[in-house]
């Protein structure tokens, strides 16, 4: 299979466009935008040098010597903590302030849970003469206080939200709040696969250059796909960007989930922020706060399509626990000299679980951000 345009913006029963009438003619004037630019070689061609010249792609595989060796398999790492801001985050970022100055926007709003697509939005905004307001939840704004230094630094306003679980399901709240009022020369910056259709179509476009890469760097090395493919899922959009090369390949898909966040092991179908999808939900209907150690991966739901994958059963999820992440951010530390971000580490927690029952094979793992923004957070949890 092929990961392809959604069907009226659905993927299955997944997608869609829940959204008040208000915001349906922004919905549409974006996926039109969004269709001629994608189409257009000039649109393309600029953002492939930003990706090149600005963001530093292509990204290297890494092969993890020491720590594959201790595991017993072959753990290659896809470096998206080496792009400029330190995260896959800036992929879509600039193609979306691209589109936006193209559909004559001069105002990013967006969301953001680690800091990371924050930071990404403040950075393209900053290069690009726009200006740009971030939606926070007040606990990821006290954990993640150089992501906010950051982007304040970068120019853009910050804005603590203290209702609900105060993380980043209330921040997308209330950025579409700020969506809703400010539409006509404003652009949402939604910072993952979910959302309103176009959104987790065009999220994924902007990062299939991940798998693309990947797959020709594993092609280069291997002589063609790995075993496992891996990386952690909140939204999502770190994964679908690395399952987008290999997923009509025989290589496995791993997504992994935080344990007090997992859509997709926890959840059923439900509708959130746009989107029908798998949620995390009581039996009223209410949407349950997810608890996760990484603020990135602290939301109750999930992009849809990878609600389509794990229902067509060609991509697997499992979920770890706090515990293990942390074991698995030191031992990469330890083991290889870098320090992951708190999501990523969360497949890599996964890695070494299932060790025992992969020995010998090889597994690629999106190393999606790096670990500087976590290095406060941890030094508090362990000493």
């Amino acid at each position: 299979m092929m990961l392809e345009e959604p069907v009226e913006g659905r993927f299955g029963e997944f997608g869609g466009r829940f959204v008040p009438e208000t915001l349906v003619p922004a919905c549409q004037e974006l996926e039109a935008a969004f269709r001629e630019a994608w189409g257009d070689a000039t649109f393309r061609a600029e953002l492939d040098a930003l990706l090149r010249d600005y963001a530093g792609r292509p990204t290297p595989l890494t092969e993890c010597a020491n720590l594959g060796q201790r595991l017993g398999l072959r753990l290659l790492l896809k470096r998206e903590d080496l792009t400029h801001t330190g995260s896959h985050k800036i992929n879509n970022v600039l193609g979306q302030a691209l589109l936006a100055r193209r559909m004559g926007k001069k105002r990013l709003v967006a969301e953001t849970g680690a800091g990371q697509h924050g930071v990404a939005s403040a950075t393209a905004a900053a290069l690009m003469g726009m200006e740009c307001k971030v939606y926070m939840g007040a606990v990821d704004v006290e954990r993640q206080a150089l992501n906010v230094f950051r982007m304040r630094l970068l120019g853009s306003e910050v804005e603590a939200v203290h209702s609900g679980s105060r993380t980043l399901k209330d921040a997308v709240n209330e950025a579409m709040r700020d969506w809703v009022a400010t539409m006509e020369g404003t652009h949402y910056c939604l910072g993952s696969v979910m959302g309103p259709h176009p959104y987790p179509w065009m999220v994924r476009e902007f990062h299939r250059v991940i798998g693309d890469e990947a797959r020709g760097q594993c092609d280069a090395l291997l002589g063609g796909p790995p075993d496992v493919v891996t990386a952690c899922v909140g939204g999502g959009s770190n994964a679908i960007g690395l399952f987008s090369g290999f997923v009509d390949t025989d290589a496995e898909l791993v997504g992994v989930e935080p344990a007090g966040g997992a859509a997709i092991g926890r959840g059923v179908p439900g509708v959130v922020h746009g989107m029908k999808s798998f949620l995390m939900q009581d039996e009223d209907g209410q949407v349950l706060e997810a608890e996760s150690i990484s603020a990135g991966l602290d939301y109750p739901g999930v992009g849809p399509e990878h609600s389509y994958l794990a229902r067509l059963g060609r991509a697997r999820y499992e979920a770890v626990t706090d515990a293990e992440v942390i074991e698995a951010f030191q031992l990469l530390s330890h083991t290889e000299g870098i320090i992951p971000a708190l999501e990523p580490a969360h497949a890599l927690a996964w890695v070494v679980r299932a060790a025992p029952a992969m020995q010998g094979r090889t597994v690629l793992l999106n190393l999606s951000g790096r670990g500087d923004k976590d290095v406060a957070q941890m030094m508090d949890l362990l000493g």
